[in-house]
């Protein structure tokens, strides 16, 4: 049965598996190997538990911040998504414009399926802009040039990706898998969709990896895409990058996939505006520690340095008022926003962001805080989260 109402961030999951062909749900939903980090990154910000406190005068409780130097009505950011225009009709324009009602920066793909162009043409405030190093130098230094005439102030460097990680469900599903077989087991689960066949196969061309059709031959061909992605990524990149980007990017610069002290130190070093607290949503190497772990090491290390952010299993406000109180100063959602476009397009993002910030104003609210910046350890409950406070002093 179809849910009316959909919610939470699982609301819209299960919708969106019942959307979606599954070698995109499976896409989507899936991590690296046995998929232990992609477990790990939810069940760590469970753990953390809330000071619950009352009779405090939360009468004027603010959600609003500032992320990269751009105002929000609450820390949350939508992070990269590749292929999201596969799962939902132009799927990257209309998460820009549901990023825009609610007041929340949107970050565009490099492997995203909508252009630049048509992302700046539906949105209404600036977009970020992500960027995978690829061995064609003079092709990133295009991609940076048209991000900045697209009004990209923010530049996002995604930096734990010098491979694609071995993530099994798409082997299973066809998805990584050239040849007669898979092209016919991905044909079968597209005839099982036929909504999705009609609205998104059909009535969403062109599906290409817009910003880089004129880097790809046939672009409109996952095989193809792929073989070019395994050329192309490149994993000799080093921290020398960090310095020829500087000198071709005029805007902030993000540096996201940090998940190591020495290695955000190294991102304070080499003047970078922002780190991102990561590992690729579970997706690259299986076995890191969850980003929620991770964190309070960081904030201790650098938190006075730079703007830290996470992202890794949050999949609601609560989460993100735990992040919060562990030091970052927002959060990047990956999977929840993809599910609710996935499931209800515009609409259904739209909606999920709109509980999120009411949850994250319930939190405050409840353990007595009513500014952002106010949020700290003191509303965590420490008999819940001492291992992660002892994480941060031991890192």
């Amino acid at each position: 049965m179809r849910l009316s109402y959909p919610a939470t961030a699982s609301d819209y999951q299960k919708l969106a598996r019942a959307t979606l062909p599954r070698f995109l749900a499976d896409y989507l939903d899936g991590g690296a190997s046995e998929e232990q980090t992609l477990r790990a990154n939810e069940r760590a910000w469970q753990d953390i538990g809330l000071r619950q406190r009352v009779l405090i005068d939360a009468g004027d409780v603010d959600t609003r911040t500032e992320l990269a130097g751009q105002a929000c009505s609450m820390p949350v950011a939508l992070a990269p998504l590749g292929l999201a225009g596969m799962l939902a009709p132009r799927g990257e324009a209309q998460a820009v414009r549901a990023a825009n009602q609610a007041g929340v920066p949107f970050t565009l793909s490099t492997v995203g399926i909508c252009p630049l162009e048509e992302v700046k043409a539906a949105a209404s405030d600036p977009f970020w802009f992500q960027l995978y190093m690829i061995r064609d130098r003079a092709y990133v230094e295009r991609l940076l040039n048209k991000a900045w005439g697209s009004g990209c102030r923010t530049l996002v460097f995604t930096i734990d990706l010098p491979l694609p990680g071995p993530r099994h469900r798409d082997t299973r599903n066809g998805l990584a898998s050239p040849g007669t077989r898979s092209a016919a087991l991905k044909a079968w689960q597209l005839l099982s969709r036929p909504r999705w066949l009609w609205q998104v196969g059909i009535g969403g061309k062109p599906l290409t990896f817009g910003n880089l059709n004129e880097a790809v031959p046939d672009a409109v061909n996952l095989d193809s895409f792929k073989n070019w992605v395994d050329t192309q990524f490149d994993p000799s990149v080093t921290w020398e990058a960090i310095g020829w980007l500087r000198e071709r990017w005029p805007g902030r610069l993000l540096l996201k996939g940090i998940l190591d002290v020495e290695d955000a130190r190294a991102a304070v070093r080499l003047r970078a505006d922002g780190i991102v607290v990561s590992n690729h949503g579970g997706r690259q190497l299986d076995g890191v520690a969850a980003t929620a772990s991770k964190l309070p090491a960081i904030v201790a290390a650098v938190g006075g340095d730079t703007e830290i952010l996470v992202d890794g299993g949050i999949r609601n406000g609560v989460d993100v008022f735990r992040a919060l109180a562990l030091g970052a100063q927002g959060v990047m959602i990956g999977r929840p926003w993809a599910w609710a476009l996935a499931a209800e397009g515009q609409a259904g993002l739209t909606g999920l962001l709109q509980t999120w910030r009411q949850e994250l104003k319930l939190a405050m609210t409840l353990t007595g805080v009513t500014r952002i910046a106010d949020i700290g350890m003191a509303h965590l409950d420490t008999a819940r989260t001492i291992d992660l406070s002892m994480a941060g002093e031991q890192q």
